[in-house]
Formats: C-alpha cells, sequence, structure tokens
C-alpha cells in the first residue's frame, strides 16, 4: 500500500525541507496513489520502486521552491518556446525532436536533466554527479527492460521529452503508460493541466538559469502527452507551435502498446498485452477527437510533418519545419546528427494488432476520422 502522507514525510526527511509551497499538486498526487494500489497489480519490487520514485519527485518539489527562494532572479529568466512536437507515439518525433535541437539556435530538455533537473549541494557548473548518475539509471533501465533498446533508441546525455518534468507534478502521461491505471487516465484527459504546465515552465526557467549559454536559445520540446492538453500549451508558451507527427494508427497503436508492456513489467508480474492494446486504442482516439477542436481555433500555430515523408527525407522535413519556425535551416548541422543516430539505431521490433487485443480493421475503422484527414 502506497500512502500519500508517507510519501510527503518521507521527502521532507530526506530534504531536510518542509516548504511545497502551493500544494495544489497533492490532488493529482492522491488520484495518481488510489490507482496505483487499487489496479496497477505492483509487485514487490514494482511497490518499492514505486515509492522511491514517487519520494524523490516530491523531494524535487522541496528542492525546486528553496531554489527559487534562494535565487530569486530565476524568476526573470525569459523561456520562449518555438516549438512543442506532438502526435500520437512511434509516428517519427524522436527523431525529428532530434534534429531540430541540433540546429543552431534552438535547445531542448536533455534526459539527464530531466532525471536530475537540480543541482546537488556543492556541485559544480559541468553537473558531473547529476550525468554519472543518468548513465548509471540509464544502464539500469535497460538491465531491468533488456527489450527496450530494440523499441526505442536511449541517449542519456541526448534531447528527452520534457513529460519527465512534468512528472514532478503528477499530471503526466508518463503514469498510465509505466502501469495499468486507467482510472489515472480518465482523470488525466478530463482535469484543467494549467497548474502543471506553469510549472514546467518553471523547470525550463530553473535549466536555462543553469546554463547561460541557453539565454539567446529557444525551446524545442516534445512528448505525445501535450494532445491532452494542446490549448493549454500554446495559451502558456504564446510563441509556441505545434509540430504534429503523423503515422497511420494501424502501426503507431500497437508499437506504444508493445513500448508500454516493456517498461510495465519493471513494476509488475501481471502485465496484460491484450489489456493494454485496447486502453491506448481507446485513449488515443478520444483524445484526438478532443484536439480536433482545439486545432481549429489557432490553425495557424500548427506544422504538419506526416512519418512516411520524415522517414523518405528527414532533412527536408526537418528544413521545411524550420522555415515555419522562421529559422534558417543549417543542413550540414542535420546531416552530421543523422551520421551520428545511423550508428545508434536499435534493432528488429516485430509485433502484430493482434498481439494487443487488436485488429488492423479494427484501428482503421476507429481512426478513420483521423487518417482521413491527414494520412
Amino acid at each position: 500500500m502506497i500512502r500519500v502522507d508517507d510519501l510527503l514525510h518521507t521527502a521532507r526527511e530526506r530534504t531536510g525541507l518542509t516548504d511545497y509551497g502551493d500544494e495544489w499538486f497533492t490532488e493529482p498526487l492522491k488520484v495518481l496513489v488510489e490507482a496505483l494500489n487499487t489496479e496497477a497489480r505492483l509487485s514487490e519490487l514494482g511497490l518499492a520502486l514505486t515509492r522511491r520514485r514517487l519520494a524523490a519527485l516530491l523531494a524535487d518539489r522541496l528542492r525546486l521552491r528553496a531554489l527559487r527562494k534562494q535565487h530569486p532572479d530565476i524568476e526573470d529568466v525569459d523561456v520562449t518556446v518555438a516549438a512543442e512536437i506532438c502526435g500520437l507515439p512511434r509516428t517519427g518525433s524522436t527523431l525529428l525532436h532530434r534534429l531540430l535541437a541540433a540546429s543552431p539556435g534552438l535547445t531542448s530538455t536533455l534526459s539527464w536533466e530531466t532525471s536530475y533537473p537540480l543541482p546537488f549541494p556543492g556541485e559544480g557548473p559541468d553537473a558531473a554527479e547529476r550525468k554519472r548518475r543518468a548513465r548509471e539509471r540509464a544502464r539500469l533501465f535497460l538491465d531491468m527492460s533488456p527489450d527496450f533498446a530494440d523499441i526505442h533508441t536511449i541517449e542519456w546525455d541526448g534531447p528527452e521529452e520534457d513529460v519527465i518534468l512534468l512528472d514532478r507534478t503528477f499530471v503526466s502521461m508518463s503514469f498510465d503508460s509505466f502501469y495499468a491505471i486507467p482510472f489515472y487516465g480518465t482523470w488525466l484527459r478530463e482535469t484543467d493541466q494549467a497548474p502543471a504546465y506553469r510549472e514546467l515552465r518553471e523547470w525550463l526557467q530553473v535549466l536555462q538559469w543553469q546554463n547561460p549559454a541557453r539565454r539567446n536559445e529557444e525551446w524545442v520540446l516534445k512528448s505525445p502527452h501535450h494532445l491532452t492538453a494542446v490549448g493549454t500549451v500554446l495559451e502558456t508558451f504564446p510563441t509556441c507551435k505545434i509540430v504534429m507527427t503523423h503515422r497511420s494508427p494501424v502501426s503507431a497503436v500497437p508499437s506504444y502498446a508493445s513500448m508500454v508492456c516493456s517498461i510495465g513489467r519493471q513494476y509488475s508480474d501481471d502485465v496484460d498485452p491484450t489489456e493494454r492494446g485496447p486502453y491506448w486504442s481507446e485513449r488515443f482516439a478520444a483524445t484526438l477527437r478532443a484536439f480536433a477542436g482545439v486545432r481549429s481555433t489557432w490553425p495557424e500555430r500548427f506544422v504538419d510533418v506526416r512519418y512516411d515523408a520524415m522517414v523518405a527525407d528527414p532533412v527536408g522535413q526537418v528544413c521545411r519545419v524550420l522555415g515555419e519556425l522562421g529559422r534558417t535551416p543549417d543542413p550540414a548541422a542535420l546531416e552530421s546528427y543523422l551520421d551520428r543516430n545511423r550508428g545508434q539505431r536499435h534493432g528488429s521490433h516485430s509485433y502484430t494488432p493482434a498481439d494487443f487485443g487488436l485488429s488492423a480493421a479494427q484501428l482503421e475503422r476507429d481512426f478513420a476520422f483521423y487518417s482521413e484527414e491527414y494520412l
């Protein structure tokens, strides 16, 4: 059993800090904990890992408040988000994200700093200890999910999804990806995420404050989570454009189901692929239907990238997106990243929709409204 009061106490004890600031986050934390206790079927190891993770996220909240009190100038850091990449998972968004982040004048959240966004006491600007821990964390993750590298390339020091920063608000798609917790997933789609996105901006301020080289750079962020809150993203970051990647759900949904099953086995000995597939199919269909209305309100703030076009001509597609963002492309920088990326590509990843309780015909039918518009 996980108890919210125990987590709050553990984080205070671990850090020696007591001030959480605005405690709005306790509502999403309570919803998450209830779902974990009643739905997640946690193994003994999964329960221990989850308690540790939630307490660590709360500790970071305490440390964030303390850092901002100690350095009030962080509030003056001007954060500019050029683009937020979103779309269904497994639609080419990772390659697009990493190529855009390799472009001059743009920056992204890095894997090591999403895991360890705050400096440790006495740590220098090189963040050596945080980077060491991030390398070890990536190695341990792959040891626990050895087939994950065949699904997604891990770069401990490369661009990573900013949704990991949102984990600290307990308003994040990470949780129902890691665990079978439909109660939480339903709540997430219905809740107002504005407080979480205000805190995401705070985290970006802190990261930018730590690295003065980012002062004149704009952020390129990425996560399928943002499909659940596109309007909130656009309101929170008024300069931001949504770069939306598109791929047939017949391929994308089973691929994501395979990924979440791989991750979920770290936390549960009872992972049912035929349960995860329908859950994510229904979740994504509902999300895309709701998204359509938001997009019609701000049509000028969207850029579309098709998966097949991205695979066929990644440099050309990224140059087009950069043009839409008002930036001058540097094809040489993009080719340089692609040369490195070719040596890091993961192995084969084989699955069928039926492996996850789905069928191609059902996916085509349920997502026809989306495919007819964008594919």
